[in-house]
């Protein structure tokens, strides 16, 4: 197994947070090529088939590797979605085919063998990364077939045929296959033999008239992972449109409603006497029972304040993912835009969060401002934080790419400490500053009502069970047509 150094692209993530911030777009600027121009390809990651998120660098299996092992320039993106790309030994020039060249030569050990029959055992699958365009193929071959006689063949594909499409002097698509290809079989090996490999490929160009990338159908690379999450987008959207209006509806109802109860528990209790009042109190039936006691001030009012702020912190968040994907601002074919551009928006969105949720502290009479700001700030990243350390720790433990090397780690910490800690502190001081007492709709009692003893299926922990049953059961897209009528 080969020991690999620390891609040169962690070191250079030091860089200043102003061109993080730009290099966030995802926006990657395009290659031109001329007639004989070499074209990297990168090897980047193999990992099981079926389970995406463990991965492992391409170069800890045994295959044809350089004496040393030279890393792309990643991004912060590209870092956190387990990429970690070198360069590999094929010869690639622009539109130049090549017919079975020789990549190298290997002598295997047993252990080596075996290595190969495990990861083609558990369906392993490799990428390679050619001008920003992914190249995924199975490692090997596996057959399993009868029960009784039953046969288990395993073999290796030991060749492998590139098939790039150009428009002019760009490359438009890339692909990797193993079509008319027979594996070499790792079967029948003894313990003290070694199996010697050659390992070849081929290149093939052809033209394409797509002059963009983003033209073609999609499904025309044939979608190497399966679409298991197929998303309705047509029931969706008549499903919202019908939950916007009844929720429409009902809102012009109750408030319609409200105004005429409101005015009425807004009289002062001087303008009514005593029995008049038990007899207005009698009248009432459902939740107007409780009204002089919804908007009271909870004796948790830091807790309230803080999953306000980091909710609306969210919101924003989302929101803004959102309009830069509407915007055009990532491209589908730059490794990890998404991730690099949510970590800055999360950064950048703290003072929504301390601006929300001092605000709304100051409105209910809290007085330990400084006590909510910090909760705040840590409500979402401390859990967060100590959950990633013990994912983290097993994807190290297990050599995976999953794992953030400590300088990554370092660099997320220092845009927390100088950026989004003190834009908390920030917002929170102008949310402070600029809160109104809170004006309720309606009085409140300085008696707070007794609330009589709840039967057990009303407690707060069966509320929480039944509430997360149904959408850890169901995904959100099969829940919105039944829950609207469809």
């Amino acid at each position: 197994m080969t020991v690999l150094g620390p891609p040169r692209s962690w070191s250079c993530q030091w860089l200043p947070l102003l061109m993080l911030l730009l290099s966030t777009t995802g926006v990657a600027g395009v290659t031109h090529y001329k007639a004989g121009d070499p074209v990297i390809l990168y090897v980047n990651k193999v990992g099981p088939y079926h389970n995406p998120q463990e991965t492992y660098h391409y170069y800890q299996l045994p295959v044809c590797c350089p004496e040393k092992i030279r890393h792309k320039s990643l991004s912060l993106g590209e870092v956190l979605d387990g990429d970690r790309m070198a360069e590999s030994l094929y010869e690639i020039r622009f539109r130049e085919n090549v017919e079975k060249r020789i990549l190298c030569h290997m002598q295997l050990s047993s252990a080596q063998v075996e290595q190969l029959r495990q990861a083609i055992e558990e369906l392993y699958y490799f990428e390679f990364v050619v001008d920003d365009l992914p190249l995924r193929g199975f490692v090997g071959y596996m057959e399993e077939s009868g029960f009784l006689p039953h046969s288990h063949k395993i073999g290796l594909w030991t060749h492998l045929d590139f098939h790039l499409e150009f428009h002019g002097d760009r490359i438009i698509f890339a692909n990797v296959s193993v079509r008319d290809v027979k594996p070499h079989s790792l079967d029948g090996l003894r313990p003290d033999e070694f199996l010697g490999l050659t390992h070849t490929y081929s290149v093939r160009w052809s033209e394409t008239s797509v002059e963009r990338r983003s033209d073609r159908r999609r499904g025309d690379d044939g979608g190497f992972f399966p679409r298991t999450l197929e998303i309705h987008w047509l029931s969706i959207i008549n499903s919202m449109v019908l939950v916007f209006l009844l929720v429409g509806f009902v809102a012009v109802i109750l408030m319609r409603v409200l105004r005429n109860d409101l005015a009425r528990y807004n009289l002062d209790e001087e303008t009514t006497s005593a029995g008049s009042g038990d007899d207005f109190d009698q009248g009432d039936n459902g939740w107007k029972i409780i009204h002089t006691d919804v908007f009271r001030f909870p004796p948790y009012r830091g807790l309230l304040c803080a999953v306000l702020g980091v909710g609306a912190q969210f919101l924003a968040l989302g929101t803004g993912i959102i309009v830069m994907a509407l915007l055009g601002m990532f491209n589908v074919h730059h490794h990890g835009a998404i991730n690099s551009a949510a970590i800055l928006l999360y950064a950048l969105t703290c003072c929504i969060s301390g601006y929300v949720s001092s605000h709304f502290y100051r409105q209910i009479g809290g007085e330990r401002w400084v006590w909510n700001i910090i909760l705040t700030t840590s409500l979402f990243s401390v859990p967060f934080f100590l959950t990633w350390s013990v994912v983290n720790s097993v994807h190290w433990a297990n050599g995976s790419t999953q794992a953030l090397p400590a300088t990554t780690i370092l660099l997320l910490l220092t845009v927390w400490l100088l950026v989004g800690f003190p834009l908390t502190v920030i917002g929170g001081i102008f949310g402070k500053n600029n809160a109104n007492p809170f004006d309720a709709p309606c009085r409140t009692k300085n008696i707070a009502r007794e609330i009589p003893p709840q039967p057990w299926y009303k407690s707060t922990l069966i509320h929480m069970t039944v509430g997360g049953f149904l959408p850890f059961r169901y995904p959100p897209f099969i829940l919105w047509p039944s829950l609207s009528g469809f």
